[in-house]
């Protein structure tokens, strides 16, 4: 019986994460051992995931445990991996992909009717997808798993919070909103960031398991992390990309990127056939690119930067 070392976060969501895909490779026959590891992005809570200057912030500790072979595979949400990974490591398996969209947490419908509310998120591309469309708002920093960002909600004079649906119904937390006189709405509008919800397994290219892949979550995966690779969004620029299936091999294509205020957005929506995703991302990304796309992330650096 293979032997396979887990690595993961410690947040309860990493670690539902990790079991989900550890219960997928016990199916397969493997012995499983989980061991958690603490990230720079999990430490530090007071910046703004963008202000800590790198794009990985969440796996930076795990890549560096692959490399001294400390674990054999590393289980992320996979929105949160660098589309370029160090080298000798390699994306293996995309399990399943949960619900894709923004949810909106709220503590009253009066929410709804104000004309200026105070939103909480960590997120660059939600910040500015909210900006874009109640410019009035004022946005605050949110920072910490789902826990703790929702505690914050509650301790705080904000009237809502923006989280990922897939986190919130992971963490099994969707059907106790209630209990803390919390309500959700899906933000249809909000286009997600690419790969949200899809869950990624990276290992040393060199080690061997089971498979335990989706090909068509590894579709959906490729066209939306290059998009977002050509673009060079990393984790640091107001990107959304996402792919939906329109039949057993044609897919519906959007991706956005907007600049940090919201003001400028550029957008493409496109239809291809599963024969061409492997290049689909790239082509989308360029159509951006013709339509100033690269004027827009150089500016956007600038700001980050000042």
């Amino acid at each position: 019986m293979k032997k396979i070392r887990i690595g993961t976060r410690q947040s309860p969501l990493a670690l539902w994460q990790a079991n989900k895909v550890a219960a997928l490779l016990s199916k397969k026959g493997c012995e499983i051992e989980i061991i958690p590891i603490k990230s720079e992005g999990d430490l530090n809570l007071k910046q703004p995931i963008y202000s800590l200057g790198i794009t990985g912030v969440f796996t930076k500790s795990l890549d560096i445990a692959l490399l001294n072979n400390k674990i054999d595979i590393a289980v992320h949400s996979l929105k949160d991996v660098p589309t370029v990974l160090p080298e000798g490591l390699a994306l293996k398996a995309f399990p399943e992909r949960a619900n894709s969209s923004d949810i909106l947490v709220y503590k009253s419908n009066d929410i709804f009717t104000k004309t200026h509310r105070t939103i909480a998120t960590g997120s660059l591309r939600r910040r500015a997808f909210w900006l874009h469309r109640y410019p009035e708002d004022t946005l605050v920093d949110l920072r910490g798993n789902v826990q703790l960002r929702l505690q914050k909600l509650q301790d705080n004079d904000w009237d809502g919070a923006i989280f990922a649906m897939a986190g919130l119904d992971r963490s099994e937390i969707i059907a106790d909103l209630e209990n803390r006189k919390l309500h959700y709405s899906t933000i249809d509008w909000m286009l997600a960031a690419p790969s949200q919800g899809i869950l990624g397994v990276v290992a040393r290219e060199d080690f061997d398991f089971p498979s335990i892949n989706n090909e068509e979550c590894e579709l959906y995966a490729t066209v939306e992390r290059q998009f977002l690779n050509v673009l060079e969004g990393g984790c640091t620029a107001p990107i959304g990309a996402l792919v939906s299936p329109l039949s057993a091999d044609m897919y519906r294509f959007q991706g956005t990127i907007l600049s940090l205020d919201g003001k400028e957005k550029i957008e493409v929506v496109d239809q291809f056939n599963r024969s061409e995703y492997k290049e689909f991302g790239r082509k989308m990304a360029e159509k951006c690119l013709e339509q100033g796309a690269k004027q827009l992330i150089d500016t956007i650096k600038q700001n980050l930067r000042a």
